[in-house]
């Protein structure tokens, strides 16, 4: 019998401010590592192809989705989670907080995705137009809500990071 072994590969990055070292398959995938491997189930994995969105995390700052991307490739690198982004457990980042006020989520599958997407959009862009906000969620898909409350939902959390950086009211 011709058993097949499998080499695993020594990867260390840091999750949600957390640095992790683990001997994985070369061809894990960073959404399977993440849900797996460190139990962080909020990384949804949809379509598996990259064309939902809802396996969306932050990797060094940018959007990146973790059903195309194997975990070595994420070593040294900073991965940011839906987990990772409120203060604590008791708090809600203001873009959850948006989202839970303008209705921008039903079901919520693709809610974490979504919000991921609203990070890496106004981390570049603090003041995008309803267009620019289409634009920049346009690779996140959204079976229940019709993407207008989700577009409130970002105009809200623009509005109020934009406030809370300047320490006016929203």
């Amino acid at each position: 019998m011709n058993e097949m072994t499998t080499n695993r590969i020594s990867v260390k990055l840091t999750v949600n401010g957390t640095s992790y070292t683990r001997a994985v398959e070369p061809r894990l995938l960073l959404s399977d590592f993440l849900r797996n491997e460190l139990g962080l189930t909020g990384t949804h994995v949809g379509c598996e192809h990259g064309k939902c969105g809802a396996c969306t995390v932050m990797v060094d700052g940018r959007a990146v989705r973790a059903c195309l991307m194997f975990a070595i490739q994420a070593e040294g690198a900073s991965v940011e989670t839906i987990e990772g982004l409120a203060a604590g457990a008791d708090s809600l980042h203001p873009i959850q907080r948006a989202f839970i006020d303008c209705h921008g989520l039903q079901c919520g599958f693709c809610t974490p995705g979504m919000i991921n997407s609203t990070r890496a959009l106004l981390a570049t862009n603090p003041v995008p137009t309803d267009q620019e906000i289409r634009q920049g969620l346009a690779g996140n898909i959204c079976r229940c809500t019709g993407y207008v409350n989700i577009v409130k939902a970002v105009r809200q959390a623009a509005a109020e990071m934009r406030a809370s950086e300047t320490g006016e009211g929203a």
